[in-house]
């Protein structure tokens, strides 16, 4: 049985460029009240940013789309999905593709590799893709609350003299 969230925010957006902004702007809003620090919600904002550019750029032809964005907060993390109705794709396929970046003799003829997959699944902690009907992307990252105070010597412990 899924958890239920404790709260639940829906955002539609045009599939155009100039929309992705928003959606980042929400999740940063979203991630600082929830508690994250600054880094998270960076890593956030960018892996988002990813997948909503990859549905404006590959999902639809001529930006005639919309984009479903579900941002599900629970106690010990936020779930984002970003979903499309437009052209699917196999994962596998541009995972495979994705290698070591080799340099070309001209930047134009570098193809296009999976790197927003790459840059998504290296900023979350969890990252499913389904490409059926559309494609569906749902990230997770968990809240580190005091994970650093847990590993870090308290400064009135450090010898002064």
């Amino acid at each position: 049985m899924k958890e239920q969230p404790v709260d639940s925010i829906s955002l539609t957006i045009p599939a155009k460029p100039e929309y992705v902004g928003i959606v980042r702007l929400t999740l940063s809003g979203i991630a600082n009240r929830m508690g994250f620090n600054y880094d998270d919600i960076e890593d956030l904002k960018l892996a988002v940013s990813e997948a909503c550019t990859n549905a404006v750029d590959h999902a639809y032809t001529g930006g005639d789309g919309e984009i479903d964005i579900c941002v599900r907060i629970l106690e010990d993390r936020i779930e984002v999905e970003v979903v499309d109705r437009g052209n699917s794709f196999n994962v596998d396929d541009i995972e495979e593709r994705t290698g070591p970046i080799r340099f070309e003799p001209s930047m134009n003829s570098l193809r296009e590799r999976g790197l927003g997959i790459y840059l998504m699944k290296t900023l979350m902690d969890e990252v499913d893709i389904k490409g059926d009907n559309g494609v569906i992307v749902t990230m997770t990252k968990y809240l580190r609350k005091n994970e650093v105070e847990l590993h870090v010597q308290s400064p009135a412990s450090y010898p002064y003299r």
